[in-house]
């Protein structure tokens, strides 16, 4: 990167997975309310704090990011740094970079109040803190912190000053919360709809949406997974010897619900959880050539959703499982008879 002579930057990291308006709509009302010259738009090869997910390339999802931006090119740019970096991608790394070329009071790093709320979970966050200034977008259904003490705990000790929208911070940089008029869906949502065929256009640009079709990006998985009914057989007895309890499956092919078919276990504790989790999600890599779709709580151990279309898989932690009694859900459904699989 050559040296700019640049007042305001903003950078503006993620997965885009696929790119949105929302990310675009984030990106324009940033740079207009804090009068930015330049945004970076950086890519990540792979978020640290999400699990793979079937999907498009990296290099795809760098070209998304470059098609969707094409018509802001006069403050936007779209960088390949993370990608070309690979591995996990973190916001210090990248911020290391920019500091060589930025003063820290020049900086502007773009985050979703989402995100904003497990900042302190990041790597090196306190240096974070130290190289740059922080911008906080709304994101719909969250509350931008009213005090300090609705902030992250880990940036509380950091606060010199608290105003409504505004924190100036013992590092001598400082927060700025923004509310945006934001599109309600999030990327999981939109890769569900791709996926399932439905209109997307008011989540995704002509040009994204375009490139999305051409490429195939977000095919559903029955072109890889023909039958599904089989395939929930296939990962209840996969289940079932791996030691899980309470294993119970259903067919909700008559009644209306987010998939055609779920299976509901249980571990004897967090680590067994994620340990079935990352067991079963390989094994249907390695046969099925898939990835789920959408995978959430896989760290934690606590509840493991397992999104593979057609196919959702909780696994629970057994006392967290009872809290919920998930399947009064689908008490309308059609439970499958495993005894055959349990008398293997």
């Amino acid at each position: 990167m050559e040296k700019q002579s640049l007042n305001k930057v903003g950078i503006f990291g993620g997965s885009f997975n696929p790119l949105h308006l929302g990310h675009i709509n984030s990106v324009i009302s940033v740079a207009e309310k804090m009068s930015l010259e330049k945004v970076f738009v950086i890519p990540a090869y792979q978020n640290p704090n999400k699990d793979p997910v079937d999907g498009p390339s990296a290099n795809e999802r760098l070209k998304m990011a470059e098609i969707g931006f094409q018509p802001y090119l006069d403050f936007v740019e779209v960088v390949d740094v993370e990608i070309q970096r690979k591995g996990n991608s973190y916001t210090i790394d990248t911020l290391n970079m920019y500091a060589e070329h930025f003063n820290a009071e020049e900086l502007h790093l773009i985050i979703g109040a989402d995100a904003f709320y497990g900042f302190d979970r990041w790597k090196d966050y306190q240096e974070i803190l130290k190289k740059c200034n922080l911008v906080v977008t709304s994101r719909p259904g969250m509350q931008l912190p009213f005090s300090q003490k609705d902030l992250p705990k880990g940036i509380q000790d950091f606060v010199a000053a608290f105003d409504r929208n505004y924190i100036e911070l013992t590092t001598g940089r400082h927060i700025e919360f923004i509310r945006i008029e934001d599109v309600d869906a999030s990327a999981t949502d939109i890769r569900k709809k791709l996926r399932n065929g439905l209109r997307v256009e008011k989540f995704l640009s002509f040009e994204v949406e375009n490139f999305i079709k051409e490429n195939e990006l977000y095919k559903p998985l029955d072109s890889r997974i023909s039958d599904f009914r089989a395939f929930t057989m296939k990962v209840a007895e996969s289940l079932w010897q791996k030691s899980c309890i309470g294993l119970r499956a259903f067919d909700l092919t008559d009644i209306e619900a987010p998939s055609e078919y779920t299976i509901i276990c249980s571990g004897t504790s967090s680590k067994h959880v994620s340990s079935m989790a990352n067991l079963l999600i390989q094994e249907i890599k390695n046969e099925y050539g898939v990835l789920p779709v959408g995978l959430e709580g896989l760290r934690e151990g606590r509840w493991v959703l397992l999104d593979y279309g057609s196919l959702i898989i909780h696994v629970f932690y057994d006392y967290v499982r009872q809290e919920y009694g998930l399947e009064n859900l689908w008490k309308e459904g059609k439970e499958i008879d495993l005894t055959k699989l349990k008398d293997k």
